[in-house]
């Protein structure tokens, strides 16, 4: 089964996106998701705005973070018609040996929406059935929330669920999340539904008065303090709620150059510092410091999509809040609206819907 369809398409670095009709057909083992709302990330931007390359030749249809409804099967996928989906950003292809050895973020064959195939800003999306997470619509329903709306499981809230399972976060610990809008802001809320007692750090007031309502204990501005005093503020946090003052959890989301730097300098001994964010900037720093304080530092790219279903059921269960931080848009708006995320004229993530 064959459905007209339309994306808008990145031909070159800021040039307007323009609209392309094409015929969306499954094939084997494949389906066609009729897009209900794609989150615009700061990875769109970076391929649109600052020369990031895409694995795919362009013209291409970016956006990654989808959410629909499956309208056409393929041979062999039959069974998802008809259901709701998230489709995870990162489809690992489950048959090599990485995959089989459950490291499919390492995947070379993985599949990337608007990198390595075409993308969400779409009204409809051709994808491997094999990696969808399925959408409980009556638990959807009792949440308040709309299929749109969880486009943004798919990157934004998935990610920092990895991060942190990943990480080892549990009951009693301290996580310190660096950049707490989009990415970080959710990483703030998975950090303590994991168990733990979370601290923000931001430039951005607004945003951290955003999080001291939705999961962050207590809440830094680094432009009024850094460095040692930094850490020593954050030390006797810890020492007033009878936390420990080692094996402090550090997500840095900024995925900016002083961000990765003040994640840097906060580790003590015992520390996880998981990098989430993502800078082209280099930064300057010690790298003996993972030594002597016998820590670690952790890479995440994306989330299996196996982890999912149970960072969906946090979403849906209001463990973790989507309403406050979204924002629907026409999908026609789309220029308009990269330029406003680019320019930081939106305070939500905004998600276009066709």
């Amino acid at each position: 089964m064959s459905i007209n369809a339309y994306r808008w398409m990145m031909k070159g670095v800021k040039e307007p996106l323009v609209k392309q009709e094409f015929t969306a057909t499954a094939g084997p083992g494949e389906v066609v998701v009729a897009v209900a709302g794609c989150g615009v990330c700061h990875t769109d931007l970076g391929f649109y705005y600052d020369g990031v390359r895409t694995n795919s030749e362009l013209p291409l249809a970016l956006g990654h973070e989808i959410s629909g409804r499956v309208v056409a099967a393929g041979e062999g996928a039959a069974d998802w018609m008809d259901k709701a989906v998230i489709i995870p950003a990162v489809m690992p292809c489950g048959e090599c040996d990485l995959c089989k050895r459950g490291k499919g973020t390492i995947c070379r064959a993985q599949k990337m929406p608007g990198n390595d195939i075409q993308g969400g800003f779409a009204s409809h999306i051709v994808v491997p059935a094999r990696d969808l997470c399925p959408v409980d619509e009556t638990k959807l329903a009792a949440s308040g929330l709309q299929l749109a709306d969880i486009s943004v499981v798919a990157d934004a809230v998935t990610t920092p669920y990895q991060a942190v399972h990943q990480a080892g976060v549990g009951n009693g610990d301290l996580a310190i999340v660096i950049g707490v809008g989009g990415v970080g802001g959710y990483c703030v809320q998975m950090a303590r539904a994991f168990g733990a007692t979370v601290i923000a750090i931001d430039i951005d007031q607004a945003k951290l008065d955003a999080i001291a309502e939705h999961g962050a204990a207590a809440t830094f501005n680094a432009m009024e303090i850094g460095g040692r005093d930094l850490k020593k503020a954050i030390s006797a946090f810890a020492k007033e709620q009878g936390l420990r003052r080692t094996e402090w959890f550090i997500f840095e989301c900024s995925g900016s150059k002083p961000g990765q730097e003040t994640a840097y300098g906060l580790m003590v001994h015992g520390s996880t510092l998981s990098v989430v964010g993502f800078t082209m900037d280099k930064v300057d720093i010690r790298l003996s410091n993972l030594m002597a304080f016998h820590a670690r530092a952790l890479g995440n790219w994306g989330c299996l999509p196996e982890h999912y279903p149970a960072a969906l059921d946090l979403v849906l269960a209001g463990k973790v809040e989507l309403a406050p931080f979204v924002e629907q848009r026409p999908l026609e708006q789309i220029n308009e609206v990269f330029a406003a995320v680019h320019d930081r004229k939106m305070s939500k993530r905004a998600i276009l819907v066709p």
